[in-house]
């Protein structure tokens, strides 16, 4: 059964307006990419020239590779579509996976086993970088070796652990999670963004409202948005926010559709408390008290590869993405209503009367 926070009152900051008029403007941004339209994409300084991953976090390009040329490019049995997507997920780095699909072939639990992964992965060690700085990435006490060695070894020991098949049978994700949290060197948040990529599989089927582990970044964003939780946990307080999504952009007038019509999922309300934690270290500084940091380190630059927008077949949204028209999402008009007092420049600018906050 999924827990309920309804009916509960933490106080919040200024921060917890602008994280939703942060989210409605990110995926405004998201569609206008989609839709082809030239920069700058946002009318925010801040938006337009850093760096944030998307509101959805199966819409972002790491995700998106994932699902469409790891897990759905052909039809893989459950065994080989763990070994990939761990495998996938461990580097994270797209030129990394192409360079050992083209120095093995296409992975799978095969080719880890006779170790051909190993070798193509040794070939480009020390020469360029083989993981992503996204995730802290620490190798595994357990193994010897050098980092992508003992994390590799962590894979053929979990597969050989059954540890594929006691995540497939697990009733919940939070048990689901509790597997692959018992290996060395996968923490909770480790853990929860891996049982998150499993299941955009085709063989798992977990609840994505059921369960959330807030990372760094997002418990960094909470301390933000409330001055006092009372009772709530990190995690209770990010379910009090996913649960009032609704609301929360209605009342405040924000033009939201979702992913074309999905709500937010938990992973994707703890990802935009990350994002935010980044967005106000420059247009509210002032919140940097509750959670330290001056600068945003990445800027903006357009990737020449083309975007896609294809998810899991299951979540039903294919057939939409192809059919709609997105023009008439994408005009470059404020993502407010005119005479919204909850503008990201209102909020910015300190003139946001909160009184006007619904329900606050």
């Amino acid at each position: 059964m999924v827990p309920r926070i309804a009916g509960q009152q933490p106080a919040v900051t200024e921060g917890f307006a602008c994280y939703w008029a942060f989210a409605a403007e990110r995926q405004q941004v998201y569609y206008r990419r989609l839709a082809g339209e030239s920069c700058p994409l946002s009318h925010d300084s801040i938006i337009a020239s850093h760096r944030f991953t998307n509101a959805y976090r199966a819409s972002d390009r790491v995700s998106q590779f994932l699902i469409n040329e790891v897990q759905y490019n052909q039809e893989w049995g459950w065994r080989d579509t763990f070994v990939r997507t761990l495998l996938f997920k461990i580097f994270n780095r797209i030129d990394t996976w192409r360079h050992i699909l083209k120095h093995a072939g296409e992975p799978d639990w095969g080719s880890l086993r006779d170790r051909r992964v190993d070798r193509a992965v040794a070939a480009i060690a020390g020469q360029r970088p083989l993981y992503s700085a996204a995730y802290i990435m620490p190798p595994p006490r357990s193994a010897s070796g050098r980092k992508y060695e003992r994390h590799l070894e962590l894979i053929r020991r979990m597969v050989n652990d059954g540890a594929p098949w006691k995540i497939q049978s697990a009733r919940t994700m939070s048990a689901a999670f509790a597997v692959l949290r018992r290996y060395d060197s996968i923490g909770d948040f480790l853990a929860y963004q891996f049982v998150t990529d499993l299941n955009y599989s085709p063989h798992l089927s977990f609840s994505e409202t059921e369960f959330v582990v807030p990372g760094p970044g997002a418990r960094r964003g909470l301390r933000k948005c409330f001055s006092d939780p009372g009772t709530l946990s990190e995690g209770d307080l990010l379910r009090w926010t996913w649960e009032r999504q609704e609301a929360e952009f209605a009342a405040r007038g924000l033009q939201w559709r979702g992913l074309w019509g999905r709500p937010l999922q938990l992973v994707d309300a703890q990802n935009l408390f990350c994002e935010l934690d980044k967005y106000t270290r420059v247009a509210l500084p002032q919140l940097t008290r509750h959670a330290p940091g001056t600068r945003i380190k990445q800027r903006y630059r357009r990737t020449p590869e083309p975007m896609t927008a294809w998810f899991p077949p299951k979540w039903g949204l294919n057939d939409t993405v192809t059919t709609q028209d997105l023009g008439e999402w994408t005009h470059f008009s404020h993502t407010l209503d005119s005479d919204s007092p909850f503008q990201l420049s209102s909020i910015r600018s300190g003139s946001l009367d909160e009184s006007k906050l619904p329900g606050i």
